[in-house]
């Protein structure tokens, strides 16, 4: 499981801390899910975020997996409520087009771009910190979005609301 940290100041976001929580060394699929919950509450604890941002469960060919992801995406989920922060969920596909422009991107390409959007010294060796990072990265963006669009949520409402400024 990776995860990032992110400082948003104005219209910045900087890095404070990303890693991976290394659950493979564990056989209890139970004990795994009870280290998600400790470490989940452990970052809160430590940096107090004001949200966290998640990447939504997918579909995938494996039934057992995707059961299994799931329950690792609701463990770290009910941390971060039993600390009341608010959670968004972004789909993988979401996540990778904000960071790259592209939604089929390869985890080494999302890794890479967010090493220089970030200013990081050296992409992590498991590129599942940067899976976390990504998602914290992409919910930092749409934030910028919302902002800097006014509030509009369409191009319908943003046309509404600023008839001089469009030509139909």
């Amino acid at each position: 499981m990776g995860y990032g940290v992110l400082k948003v100041e104005g219209k910045s976001a900087s890095v404070i801390t990303l890693g991976v929580l290394e659950l493979q060394k564990y056989t209890d699929h139970y004990l795994k899910l009870q280290k998600i919950f400790e470490r989940v509450v452990g970052l809160v604890d430590s940096y107090h975020p004001d949200e966290l941002a998640i990447e939504a469960p997918f579909y995938g060919k494996n039934v057992q997996s995707m059961l299994k992801l799931g329950r690792a995406q609701g463990v770290a989920m009910a941390a971060a409520l039993s600390r009341s922060v608010p959670i968004f969920e972004y789909a993988p596909l979401k996540i990778k087009q904000a960071i790259t422009g592209n939604g089929r991107a390869s985890k080494e390409q999302v890794a890479i771009l967010l090493k220089q959007m970030l200013k990081l010294k050296e992409i992590p060796e498991y590129l599942d910190a940067t899976d976390g990072l990504a998602a914290a990265y992409c919910h930092f963006l749409q934030n910028q979005k919302v902002k800097l669009s006014g509030g509009v949520k369409s191009w319908k409402e943003f046309i509404n609301k600023n008839p001089g400024r469009v030509k139909k």
